[in-house]
Protein backbone atom coordinates (compact mmCIF):
# COMPACT_ATOMS: atom_id res chain seq x y z
CA UNK A 1 0.00 0.00 0.00
CA UNK A 2 1.50 3.05 -1.21
CA UNK A 3 -0.02 5.33 1.28
CA UNK A 4 -1.16 4.62 4.59
CA UNK A 5 -3.01 7.41 5.74
CA UNK A 6 -3.50 11.59 3.89
CA UNK A 7 -5.10 14.77 5.36
CA UNK A 8 -5.94 18.43 3.80
CA UNK A 9 -1.65 19.28 4.25
CA UNK A 10 -0.43 15.86 4.72
CA UNK A 11 0.45 12.18 4.14
CA UNK A 12 1.73 9.40 5.49
CA UNK A 13 3.72 6.66 3.59
CA UNK A 14 5.22 3.74 4.26
CA UNK A 15 9.25 3.53 3.81
CA UNK A 16 12.64 1.96 5.02
CA UNK A 17 15.95 2.74 5.96
CA UNK A 18 18.32 1.31 3.44
CA UNK A 19 21.50 0.65 5.77
CA UNK A 20 19.04 -2.21 8.01
CA UNK A 21 15.61 -2.74 5.85
CA UNK A 22 13.71 -1.94 8.51
CA UNK A 23 10.21 0.00 8.65
CA UNK A 24 9.18 3.19 9.19
CA UNK A 25 6.16 5.62 8.98
CA UNK A 26 7.00 8.85 6.78
CA UNK A 27 4.85 11.76 7.49
CA UNK A 28 5.05 14.47 4.66
CA UNK A 29 3.66 17.88 5.74
CA UNK A 30 3.41 20.79 2.98
CA UNK A 31 4.80 23.60 3.74
CA UNK A 32 3.50 27.18 3.40
CA UNK A 33 4.80 29.15 0.62
CA UNK A 34 3.96 32.54 2.11
CA UNK A 35 2.34 34.14 4.52
CA UNK A 36 -0.53 35.31 2.41
CA UNK A 37 -1.34 31.45 1.17
CA UNK A 38 -4.05 29.40 3.07
CA UNK A 39 -2.36 26.01 1.59
CA UNK A 40 -0.02 24.39 3.86
CA UNK A 41 1.07 24.31 7.32
CA UNK A 42 3.18 27.53 9.01
CA UNK A 43 6.98 26.52 9.71
CA UNK A 44 6.37 27.92 13.55
CA UNK A 45 3.55 25.06 13.69
CA UNK A 46 5.42 22.13 11.98
CA UNK A 47 8.54 23.23 14.33
CA UNK A 48 6.62 22.67 17.10
CA UNK A 49 5.20 19.68 15.98
CA UNK A 50 9.07 18.22 15.84
CA UNK A 51 10.30 19.80 19.36
CA UNK A 52 7.48 18.39 20.95
CA UNK A 53 8.07 14.65 19.49
CA UNK A 54 11.70 15.14 20.17
CA UNK A 55 10.96 15.72 23.60
CA UNK A 56 8.97 12.28 24.18
CA UNK A 57 9.67 8.65 24.75
CA UNK A 58 7.17 6.29 25.76
CA UNK A 59 5.66 3.11 25.14
CA UNK A 60 2.60 4.33 24.35
CA UNK A 61 3.23 7.40 22.72
CA UNK A 62 4.77 6.89 18.68
CA UNK A 63 8.45 7.10 18.53
CA UNK A 64 10.05 10.00 16.42
CA UNK A 65 13.19 9.03 14.71
CA UNK A 66 13.85 11.88 12.05
CA UNK A 67 13.17 14.99 10.05
CA UNK A 68 14.20 15.82 6.57
CA UNK A 69 12.89 19.02 4.86
CA UNK A 70 12.82 19.26 0.91
CA UNK A 71 11.51 22.78 -1.24
CA UNK A 72 7.88 21.72 -0.56
CA UNK A 73 7.60 19.81 2.38
CA UNK A 74 8.78 18.64 5.69
CA UNK A 75 9.23 14.78 6.18
CA UNK A 76 8.91 13.43 9.74
CA UNK A 77 10.11 9.73 10.10
CA UNK A 78 8.37 7.95 12.62
CA UNK A 79 7.44 4.85 14.59
CA UNK A 80 5.20 2.42 11.84
CA UNK A 81 2.42 1.67 13.64
CA UNK A 82 0.23 -0.27 11.23
CA UNK A 83 -2.35 -2.48 13.46
CA UNK A 84 -5.57 -1.31 12.53
CA UNK A 85 -7.53 1.09 14.68
CA UNK A 86 -9.21 0.29 17.76
CA UNK A 87 -12.83 1.50 17.01
CA UNK A 88 -12.37 -0.79 14.13
CA UNK A 89 -10.99 -3.20 16.01
CA UNK A 90 -14.10 -3.67 17.88
CA UNK A 91 -16.43 -3.98 15.79
CA UNK A 92 -14.84 -7.23 14.66
CA UNK A 93 -14.34 -9.03 18.01
CA UNK A 94 -16.96 -11.48 19.04
CA UNK A 95 -17.20 -10.59 23.03
CA UNK A 96 -15.66 -7.77 25.14
CA UNK A 97 -15.95 -7.15 28.79
CA UNK A 98 -15.23 -3.78 30.49
CA UNK A 99 -12.17 -5.26 32.44
CA UNK A 100 -11.01 -5.67 28.81
CA UNK A 101 -12.27 -2.18 27.61
CA UNK A 102 -10.50 -0.36 30.75
CA UNK A 103 -6.91 -1.91 29.42
CA UNK A 104 -7.89 0.13 26.24
CA UNK A 105 -8.29 3.63 27.97
CA UNK A 106 -5.30 2.84 30.44
CA UNK A 107 -3.02 2.48 27.97
CA UNK A 108 -4.19 5.62 26.53
CA UNK A 109 -4.27 7.34 30.43
CA UNK A 110 -0.80 6.42 30.47
CA UNK A 111 0.29 8.37 27.50
CA UNK A 112 -1.39 11.14 28.37
CA UNK A 113 -0.05 11.45 31.96
CA UNK A 114 3.22 11.06 30.59
CA UNK A 115 2.79 14.32 28.40
CA UNK A 116 0.56 15.98 31.21
CA UNK A 117 3.19 15.34 33.44
CA UNK A 118 5.48 18.05 31.09
CA UNK A 119 2.51 20.04 30.93
CA UNK A 120 2.06 19.27 26.90
CA UNK A 121 -1.60 19.10 25.64
CA UNK A 122 -2.35 16.80 22.96
CA UNK A 123 -5.42 19.16 22.00
CA UNK A 124 -6.53 16.19 18.93
CA UNK A 125 -7.17 12.62 20.87
CA UNK A 126 -9.60 10.52 19.19
CA UNK A 127 -9.34 6.71 17.53
CA UNK A 128 -5.89 5.31 18.54
CA UNK A 129 -3.85 2.74 16.42
CA UNK A 130 -3.20 -0.79 17.66
CA UNK A 131 -1.97 -3.67 18.19
CA UNK A 132 -0.66 -1.09 21.10
CA UNK A 133 -2.33 1.88 21.95
CA UNK A 134 -0.03 4.64 20.77
CA UNK A 135 -0.89 8.13 20.74
CA UNK A 136 -0.45 9.78 17.06
CA UNK A 137 -1.25 12.91 15.56
CA UNK A 138 0.98 16.04 17.88
CA UNK A 139 0.14 18.81 14.68
CA UNK A 140 -2.01 20.96 17.41
CA UNK A 141 0.07 19.79 20.90
CA UNK A 142 1.00 22.53 22.96
CA UNK A 143 2.97 22.88 25.59
CA UNK A 144 1.18 25.13 28.76
CA UNK A 145 2.80 27.64 30.00
CA UNK A 146 2.27 29.12 33.04
CA UNK A 147 0.34 31.92 33.41
CA UNK A 148 -0.18 32.32 29.38
CA UNK A 149 -3.13 32.42 28.45
CA UNK A 150 -3.64 30.14 25.33
CA UNK A 151 -7.14 30.14 22.94
CA UNK A 152 -7.74 28.46 19.54
CA UNK A 153 -10.67 26.71 17.47
CA UNK A 154 -9.05 23.70 16.02
CA UNK A 155 -9.43 19.86 16.71
CA UNK A 156 -12.08 17.04 15.77
CA UNK A 157 -14.94 17.88 16.34
CA UNK A 158 -16.64 15.15 17.49
CA UNK A 159 -14.05 14.82 19.99
CA UNK A 160 -13.16 18.86 20.95
CA UNK A 161 -14.09 20.01 24.52
CA UNK A 162 -16.58 22.72 25.15
CA UNK A 163 -13.64 25.27 25.73
CA UNK A 164 -12.59 24.81 22.35
CA UNK A 165 -16.30 25.84 20.64
CA UNK A 166 -16.57 28.55 22.80
CA UNK A 167 -13.20 30.18 22.23
CA UNK A 168 -12.16 30.01 26.12
CA UNK A 169 -8.30 29.59 27.62
CA UNK A 170 -7.66 26.34 26.86
CA UNK A 171 -5.58 23.85 29.15
CA UNK A 172 -4.62 20.48 30.05
CA UNK A 173 -8.19 19.31 30.72
CA UNK A 174 -9.27 19.35 26.71
CA UNK A 175 -7.59 16.15 26.67
CA UNK A 176 -9.61 14.75 29.73
CA UNK A 177 -13.13 15.80 28.10
CA UNK A 178 -12.00 13.57 24.59
CA UNK A 179 -11.01 10.69 26.68
CA UNK A 180 -14.47 10.77 28.01
CA UNK A 181 -16.03 10.94 24.15
CA UNK A 182 -13.46 7.91 23.53
CA UNK A 183 -14.75 5.69 26.17
CA UNK A 184 -18.57 6.87 25.57
CA UNK A 185 -17.58 5.39 21.93
CA UNK A 186 -15.63 2.43 23.11
CA UNK A 187 -18.99 1.22 25.48
CA UNK A 188 -21.62 1.92 22.70
CA UNK A 189 -20.51 2.28 19.86
CA UNK A 190 -22.66 5.72 19.49
CA UNK A 191 -21.03 9.41 20.09
CA UNK A 192 -21.96 11.54 22.56
CA UNK A 193 -22.46 14.73 21.28
CA UNK A 194 -22.66 13.90 17.13
CA UNK A 195 -25.22 15.71 15.40
CA UNK A 196 -26.28 15.48 11.61
CA UNK A 197 -24.04 18.21 10.91
CA UNK A 198 -20.96 20.20 12.29
CA UNK A 199 -23.49 22.99 13.64
CA UNK A 200 -24.97 19.96 15.64
CA UNK A 201 -22.18 18.53 16.77
CA UNK A 202 -20.47 21.75 18.09
CA UNK A 203 -24.15 22.98 19.44
CA UNK A 204 -24.12 19.80 21.86
CA UNK A 205 -20.54 20.12 22.49
CA UNK A 206 -21.22 23.75 23.99
CA UNK A 207 -24.46 22.81 25.63
CA UNK A 208 -23.10 19.91 27.00
CA UNK A 209 -26.16 17.91 26.10
CA UNK A 210 -25.50 13.99 26.04
CA UNK A 211 -27.56 10.97 27.85
CA UNK A 212 -26.76 7.05 28.88
CA UNK A 213 -29.30 5.62 25.70
CA UNK A 214 -30.69 2.35 27.97
CA UNK A 215 -30.70 0.57 24.55
CA UNK A 216 -26.67 1.17 24.23
CA UNK A 217 -25.86 1.17 28.19
CA UNK A 218 -28.55 -1.32 29.55
CA UNK A 219 -25.16 -3.50 30.26
CA UNK A 220 -22.88 -0.62 31.47
CA UNK A 221 -21.97 -0.53 34.90
CA UNK A 222 -22.42 2.60 36.80
CA UNK A 223 -18.99 2.96 37.58
CA UNK A 224 -18.18 2.80 34.12
CA UNK A 225 -21.08 5.73 33.51
CA UNK A 226 -19.11 7.83 36.35
CA UNK A 227 -16.21 7.80 35.07
CA UNK A 228 -17.39 8.94 32.03
CA UNK A 229 -19.96 11.80 33.70
CA UNK A 230 -16.58 13.50 35.39
CA UNK A 231 -14.72 13.87 32.36
CA UNK A 232 -17.49 14.93 30.34
CA UNK A 233 -17.49 18.24 32.99
CA UNK A 234 -16.59 21.80 33.07
CA UNK A 235 -15.64 22.70 36.52
CA UNK A 236 -15.12 19.34 38.12
CA UNK A 237 -13.41 17.35 35.47
CA UNK A 238 -11.31 14.74 36.46
CA UNK A 239 -6.98 15.44 36.74
CA UNK A 240 -5.35 12.66 34.56
CA UNK A 241 -4.01 11.44 37.77
CA UNK A 242 -7.74 10.86 39.18
CA UNK A 243 -8.86 8.99 35.81
CA UNK A 244 -6.03 6.52 36.82
CA UNK A 245 -7.14 6.10 40.14
CA UNK A 246 -10.86 6.25 39.29
CA UNK A 247 -12.40 2.32 40.89
CA UNK A 248 -13.60 1.25 37.41
CA UNK A 249 -9.64 2.06 36.11
CA UNK A 250 -8.09 0.83 39.19
CA UNK A 251 -10.57 -1.03 41.60
CA UNK A 252 -10.42 -0.52 44.99
CA UNK A 253 -12.40 -3.89 46.47
CA UNK A 254 -13.03 -7.19 44.92
CA UNK A 255 -16.00 -6.07 44.30
CA UNK A 256 -15.53 -3.32 42.23
CA UNK A 257 -13.24 -5.85 40.22
CA UNK A 258 -15.75 -8.41 39.90
CA UNK A 259 -18.40 -5.99 38.49
CA UNK A 260 -15.69 -4.55 35.94
CA UNK A 261 -15.35 -8.87 34.62
CA UNK A 262 -18.80 -9.44 34.62
CA UNK A 263 -20.06 -6.29 32.73
CA UNK A 264 -19.90 -6.64 28.85
CA UNK A 265 -20.12 -4.28 26.19
CA UNK A 266 -23.23 -5.06 23.64
CA UNK A 267 -20.83 -5.68 20.60
CA UNK A 268 -23.97 -6.31 18.48
CA UNK A 269 -25.03 -2.62 19.10
CA UNK A 270 -21.51 -1.54 19.01
CA UNK A 271 -21.45 -2.80 15.48
CA UNK A 272 -24.42 -0.70 14.48
CA UNK A 273 -23.72 2.49 16.02
CA UNK A 274 -20.38 2.90 14.72
CA UNK A 275 -21.27 1.39 11.06
CA UNK A 276 -24.01 4.11 11.30
CA UNK A 277 -21.44 6.91 12.60
CA UNK A 278 -19.06 6.32 10.30
CA UNK A 279 -21.84 7.43 8.00
CA UNK A 280 -22.36 10.33 9.38
CA UNK A 281 -19.47 11.54 10.43
CA UNK A 282 -18.84 14.70 8.40
CA UNK A 283 -16.09 14.66 5.54
CA UNK A 284 -13.93 17.89 7.02
CA UNK A 285 -10.33 18.37 8.71
CA UNK A 286 -9.33 20.21 11.49
CA UNK A 287 -8.75 23.41 8.87
CA UNK A 288 -12.37 23.12 8.40
CA UNK A 289 -13.78 23.84 12.39
CA UNK A 290 -11.44 26.72 12.65
CA UNK A 291 -12.89 27.86 9.46
CA UNK A 292 -16.10 27.28 10.50
CA UNK A 293 -16.12 28.43 14.21
CA UNK A 294 -13.76 31.56 13.67
CA UNK A 295 -17.29 33.34 13.23
CA UNK A 296 -18.72 31.95 16.73
CA UNK A 297 -18.85 34.41 19.61
CA UNK A 298 -20.93 33.35 22.07
CA UNK A 299 -23.06 35.82 23.74
CA UNK A 300 -22.61 35.59 27.07
CA UNK A 301 -19.61 33.48 28.57
CA UNK A 302 -21.97 30.85 29.86
CA UNK A 303 -23.78 30.31 26.05
CA UNK A 304 -25.63 26.91 25.47
CA UNK A 305 -25.50 28.13 21.49
CA UNK A 306 -23.19 27.34 18.84
CA UNK A 307 -23.73 30.25 16.24
CA UNK A 308 -21.10 28.77 13.54
CA UNK A 309 -22.76 28.76 10.24
CA UNK A 310 -22.66 24.46 8.78
CA UNK A 311 -21.33 24.15 5.69
CA UNK A 312 -22.57 20.37 5.63
CA UNK A 313 -25.59 19.22 4.98
CA UNK A 314 -27.41 15.23 5.28
CA UNK A 315 -30.86 14.64 4.14
CA UNK A 316 -30.54 11.59 6.85
CA UNK A 317 -27.84 9.95 8.85
CA UNK A 318 -27.18 7.02 6.29
CA UNK A 319 -27.36 8.79 3.20
CA UNK A 320 -23.92 9.04 1.42
CA UNK A 321 -22.72 12.57 0.25
CA UNK A 322 -22.76 12.69 -3.42
CA UNK A 323 -19.14 13.80 -4.95
CA UNK A 324 -18.80 17.00 -6.29
CA UNK A 325 -17.90 16.60 -10.23
CA UNK A 326 -14.77 18.69 -10.91
CA UNK A 327 -13.42 19.25 -14.54
CA UNK A 328 -10.09 17.63 -15.23
CA UNK A 329 -7.33 19.82 -14.46
CA UNK A 330 -3.69 19.51 -15.39
CA UNK A 331 -1.27 18.46 -12.67
CA UNK A 332 0.15 21.15 -10.74
CA UNK A 333 -3.54 22.81 -10.53
CA UNK A 334 -4.86 24.19 -7.23
CA UNK A 335 -7.95 21.76 -7.61
CA UNK A 336 -5.90 18.77 -7.76
CA UNK A 337 -5.95 16.93 -4.16
CA UNK A 338 -2.94 17.31 -2.23
CA UNK A 339 -1.99 13.60 -1.90
CA UNK A 340 -2.15 13.21 -6.43
CA UNK A 341 -0.13 16.20 -6.41
CA UNK A 342 2.51 15.14 -4.05
CA UNK A 343 2.47 11.75 -5.97
CA UNK A 344 2.50 13.26 -9.46
CA UNK A 345 5.17 15.45 -8.30
CA UNK A 346 7.19 12.45 -6.81
CA UNK A 347 6.90 10.40 -9.39
CA UNK A 348 7.98 13.30 -12.45
CA UNK A 349 11.01 14.33 -10.08
CA UNK A 350 12.27 10.15 -9.84
CA UNK A 351 12.00 10.00 -13.34
CA UNK A 352 13.88 13.39 -14.08
CA UNK A 353 16.67 11.68 -11.43
CA UNK A 354 16.69 8.57 -12.79
CA UNK A 355 14.81 6.75 -10.18
CA UNK A 356 15.76 8.67 -7.08
CA UNK A 357 12.97 10.08 -4.82
CA UNK A 358 12.52 13.39 -4.22
CA UNK A 359 11.54 13.38 -0.76
CA UNK A 360 15.33 14.52 0.04
CA UNK A 361 15.38 11.60 2.27
CA UNK A 362 19.22 10.19 1.62
CA UNK A 363 19.20 6.59 3.17
CA UNK A 364 15.27 6.12 3.24
CA UNK A 365 13.41 4.41 -0.03
CA UNK A 366 9.62 5.16 0.03
CA UNK A 367 7.24 2.60 -0.95
CA UNK A 368 5.84 2.38 -4.80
Amino acid sequence: MLYIVFGQFAIVKRCWEKSTGLEFAAKFIKKRQSRSSRRGVRREEIEREVNILQQTQHANIVTFHDVYENLTDVVLVLELVSGGELFDFLAQKESLSEEEATQFIKQILEGVHYLHSRKIAHFDLKNVPLPRIKLIDFGLAHKIEAGAEFKNIFGTPEFVAPEIVNYEPLGLEADMWSIGVITYILLSGASPFLGETKQDTLANISAMNYEFDEEFFCRTSELAKSFIRQLLERDKILTIQDALDHPWIKPLNPCQALVRRLSVINLENFRRQYARRRWKVPLFTSADVSKCCTETQPKTPNSKQCRCRSTVARKNSLERPEPRKKPREEPGSEGWPVFLWLYWVDQRNQALRGGQSSSGCAGWRLET
